[in-house]
């Protein structure tokens, strides 16, 4: 008598524990009674009717979905294998179970389809010049598309584009080129700015002849100050005119 009351206690009290669910902070349930929709509880203590209640819990915590590596052939014809992240939250638990059947598998190929076609769309140097510009587009998309599910996509980044070596190399090429030419520029307009600088400095002492004369000074003092066992002492021409004059 004894075993089978203990049977039925033991059944009642599964029965029991099947009807009561605790959910988290960042849990709700989604209630089904004979397959309708009743809604979505929670935080906290859940009774449902046994046998006739099934309740799906879904987080409303921020979920990041890695993209895994996808490959891509660019607008101009370059062939790149590109991953990225994808930042999302359920918004409302009831459409996330209702519309679709397994929304992290559906966002995860959504996010796939949507990175190789939008990065199809663009040039190399656009993708690796404007990367934010483009992180904004995908997760525009992602968001209006993932919308009749109830998820918002928040942030979208591209992680890696891996070129080709041939690529690489052609990439490094142009940066050197680049450099040179930098360079170049930088050099050629320092002779510019110097030259510049001599022409004035002409203009002003041909208009001021004792100033070319302090220079002459300036420079003897230079001159003497060195270790040079020879000196040469540069006279100025005018010196010379009346000798000159004399020997016509």
């Amino acid at each position: 008598m004894t075993t089978p009351i203990l049977v039925v206690l033991a059944i009642v009290a599964m029965i029991l524990a099947s009807a009561v669910r605790v959910l988290n902070e960042y849990e709700r349930g989604v209630i089904f009674r004979l397959g309708r929709l009743i809604g979505a509880k929670g935080p906290g203590l859940i009774l449902l009717i046994p046998l006739v209640d099934k309740m799906q819990r879904v987080s409303l915590r921020l979920v990041t979905l890695d993209v895994p590596p996808q490959d891509v052939i660019t607008r101009d014809n370059v062939s790149i294998k590109v991953n990225a992240v994808v930042y999302f939250r359920v918004m409302d638990s009831n459409r996330a179970v209702v519309e679709v059947e397994n929304f992290l598998y559906a966002t995860s190929q959504l996010s796939q389809t949507t990175l190789r076609s939008v990065l199809g769309q663009v040039e190399l140097d656009e993708l690796l010049a404007e990367r934010e510009k483009i992180n904004e587009h995908l997760q525009d998309i992602l968001d209006r598309q993932t919308d009749p599910w109830g998820i918002k996509v928040t942030t979208v980044e591209v992680k890696h584009v891996d070129l080709p070596t041939e690529m690489q190399r052609a990439m490094a090429r142009q940066a050197e080129a680049e450099r040179d030419r930098r360079a170049k520029v930088i050099h050629a307009e320092g002779e510019y700015q110097a030259a510049t600088k001599l022409g004035d400095a002409a203009a002003i002492m041909d208009k001021t002849p004792i100033a070319l004369q302090l220079r002459y000074l300036q420079v003897l003092k230079e001159i003497s100050a060195g270790n040079a066992s020879n000196t040469i002492i540069p006279i100025p021409l005018d010196l010379f005119k009346p000798l000159l004059s004399l020997v016509k």
